[in-house]
């Protein structure tokens, strides 16, 4: 589905980016702000936020600070959660939303959280893809394993490669054709005609200096906020190894009202274009103004 490419400022003047798609005719619906992981960026979205928008909502799925067409921060140190929600922030303001349903995938979920604790009203209902107020240290330790890690790319072969490396685990019954869309999505083509990274490299430092502490983040008033006080959706890959069956658990005990789907065979994180996720973000919206 096509959509129209948007530009917004930040707080501290960074010029950042997403796509517009524009909503199917009828009833006026509250938009979808979707938000992407660490090192992906809004091209994650593109099956998924097409067909939202073909069901009536504007869908804004956005390049985070640093990814993507974005621009990137002079200070790696505001590539954090909460700079991020307010870059958010300064989008809804800037387009005149109000308020909005979220849809986050694992970081995008993080951003979400820390969103609602700064500014509720702006967060109508929210979809967290595969993450939680607390994460399995084995599912970060890999993600942080590989972020800003020099690699050596010749080539759009290299680049699926690269992809399959570092997300088979999370799709083994991908094939070929499936790892090179997976590569366009991540990678850009660079200067020399070279596939890179589509992400700043220094996304890592406030990683890397927060140490063992970034990987057990305790945000489970954050949730709680979240999920206990307006529609939630959780959307958890059967096979992740970041958002655990426990975890889970407790997430679910604590918010009751919570929908709940679990995408078999598929790790960390669901693409949602997967039909169990499709069928249940489609029900989930159906509820929400």
């Amino acid at each position: 589905m096509t959509y129209a490419e948007r530009r917004w400022t930040s707080p501290d003047g960074l010029s950042l980016y997403a796509r517009d798609y524009a909503p199917a005719d009828g009833p006026a619906r509250l938009p979808v702000i979707a938000i992407h992981g660490l090192t992906r960026n809004s091209a994650d979205f593109g099956v998924v936020a097409g067909l939202i928008a073909q069901g009536g909502r504007r869908v804004l799925a956005i390049d985070v600070r640093g990814r993507g067409l974005s621009e990137r921060a002079a200070d790696p140190m505001t590539y954090t959660p909460d700079v991020y929600a307010r870059d958010v922030l300064a989008l809804m303001e800037q387009a005149g939303i109000e308020k909005a349903v979220f849809l986050g995938t694992s970081m995008g979920g993080l951003i979400t959280m820390a969103l609602t604790a700064i500014k509720p009203q702006a967060v109508a209902a929210a979809v967290l893809n595969d993450i939680g107020p607390e994460v399995a240290s084995e599912g970060l330790a890999r993600i942080a394993e590989y972020t800003g890690r020099k690699i050596e790319i010749r080539n759009w072969a290299d680049a699926a490669a690269y992809a399959r490396d570092i997300n088979a685990v999370a799709f083994p019954l991908y094939g070929d054709a499936d790892w090179d869309a997976f590569a366009r999505r991540i990678f850009r083509e660079g200067e020399d005609g070279k596939p890179v990274l589509n992400y700043d490299p220094d996304i890592s430092v406030p990683i890397r200096a927060a140490g063992a502490a970034a990987l057990v983040p305790d945000l489970w008033p954050a949730f709680t906020a979240l999920a206990g006080g307006r529609p939630s959706l959780l959307v958890r890959g059967g096979a992740s190894d970041l958002l655990s069956a426990e975890i889970t658990g407790r997430m679910r005990a604590a918010a009751p009202s919570m929908a709940y789907v679990e995408v078999p065979g598929i790790g960390h994180a669901p693409m949602l274009d997967e039909p169990e996720a499709r069928a249940a973000i489609f029900k989930f919206l159906a509820g929400v103004a």
